[in-house]
């Protein structure tokens, strides 16, 4: 199989079919475009939510990337992260550094988004060549938080601050040099610094007190995978202008630079909400000094159009994500 997420054919013919309903407790299983899953008790108004990430690039930093996109994938779903469950598999030739390095980043970004770690596994493998590092977030929802995803066509789609970012925060920390020999070293540390930007959380709040009918974050396939994925969530269609996607220029840079796709790169720290009025819920997120933009609506047709000017282009399920297409080693 081809490296990146799994194809949708795939995950519907050899991993969701698979998947049995045989507990009460589970509310909201694996499915298209999901990223958490929710359990109740009959005796509880909340509800039990948790999210899974794995980062197997050879970078410098996968246990916090881990970490933020499993808490990302929580907040994107209407839930807190409260703690979060670490396993890594290290490879043979790993020295104890590196294990003390990883468990440094993952509580860095557990302090920046006020969580904890509560357990995990560790384990040398000459299965992996490069550590391997995949985090489980959990935490709660009230069943209050949780939208109705149907009838959810003639809303606007919001996002907030910027695409890209994940990607080009890590290719500017791990490719520095590279890119210095063409670009200021101001715009290659701009460009790193897009790593503080990362979480959703704050946004996902301001929605949710919105009345956002859904989300979704973005991340790995960038906005064009993300986009799929929600319309195949939501069962709608989308009229999507790609100018009023924001990206910043030291994503277009860096792209440029790798002849990589800026709208398919990893796109940690965006969030996709589908509203009613999405002109109140950018002012909401402005006033809180989160950037935000509506990029286009969803609609009752089965078309996922992307408009660019005169031209126009229908979206397809996510390939691999750009970000692949780098060597780091």
């Amino acid at each position: 199989m081809r490296s990146g997420k799994i194809a949708e054919s795939v995950l519907k013919r050899s991993v969701l079919k698979l998947i049995e309903t045989s507990r009460k407790e589970v509310i909201k299983g694996a499915g298209i475009g999901v990223d958490c899953a929710f359990l109740s008790w009959e005796d509880s108004g909340s509800m039990f939510a948790s999210a899974t990430e794995t980062v197997s690039l050879p970078i410098r930093n996968p246990a916090y990337l881990a970490v933020m996109a499993a808490a990302n994938n929580l907040a994107a779903s209407g839930a807190s992260a409260i703690a979060v469950s670490l396993s890594i598999t290290l490879p043979p030739d790993a020295e104890e550094a590196v294990l003390k390095e990883l468990m440094n980043q993952a509580e860095e970004c557990c302090k920046k988004l006020g969580i904890q770690i509560a357990g995990g596994h560790t384990e040398v493998s000459s299965a992996v060549n490069v550590p391997v590092v995949t985090a489980t977030a959990m935490g709660k929802a009230e069943r209050a938080s949780m939208q109705q995803e149907n009838r959810a066509d003639e809303m606007d789609v919001v996002i907030s601050k910027w695409i890209g970012m994940e990607g080009t925060a890590l290719i500017a920390g791990e490719k520095e040099a590279e890119l210095a020999k063409r670009y200021p070293i101001r715009l290659i540390h701009d460009a790193q610094e897009m790593e503080g930007y990362l979480s959703v959380a704050s946004e996902a709040a301001i929605a949710l007190k919105s009345g956002v009918y859904a989300m979704h974050d973005v991340r790995s396939g960038g906005i064009f995978g993300a986009l799929w994925e929600l319309s195949r969530r939501l069962g709608v269609g989308l009229y999507i202008d790609l100018k009023k996607i924001p990206v910043k220029q030291e994503t277009i840079e860096v792209c440029e630079f790798y002849h990589l796709n800026p709208y398919e790169l990893l796109s940690g720290g965006a969030l996709i909400m589908v509203t009613s009025d999405g002109g109140r819920l950018v002012r909401m997120l402005e006033a809180e000094g989160i950037p935000a933009a509506i990029i286009g609506n969803t609609n009752k047709s089965n078309d996922k159009i992307i408009v660019n000017q005169d031209e126009t282009r229908y979206l397809e399920p996510a390939g691999p994500d750009e970000i692949l297409k780098l060597s780091f080693i």
